[in-house]
């Protein structure tokens, strides 16, 4: 599907309203803009967060807990900060 508009004044344009239909776009929602080679994408941030999803987990294991190793990770440099500063005091 594609439509060609104008840009206006303070480069405003106009979304068809098939396109916000297609999209799931009311009044009021927020758009997620991103620009590359290929063009602009306009995304909900809904599929905004989708599509980061999908790619983090080309990185992380199936079943693997990534927030909790982080959190595992923040915990022991914190510790490790804690004990540093105890043996300088």
């Amino acid at each position: 599907m594609d439509q060609k508009v104008k840009i206006g004044k303070n480069g405003r344009m106009i979304i068809p309203a098939e396109f916000r239909r297609a999209l799931g776009f009311e009044d009021g929602d927020e758009a997620i803009l991103h620009a590359d080679e290929d063009g602009l994408r306009i995304s909900t941030p809904a599929q905004a967060i989708s599509r980061a999803q999908t790619l983090v987990r080309r990185y992380v294991p199936e079943g693997s807990d990534l927030s909790g190793e982080l959190l595992a990770d923040r915990r022991a440099e914190v510790e490790s900060e804690v004990t540093r500063d105890s043996e300088r005091s």
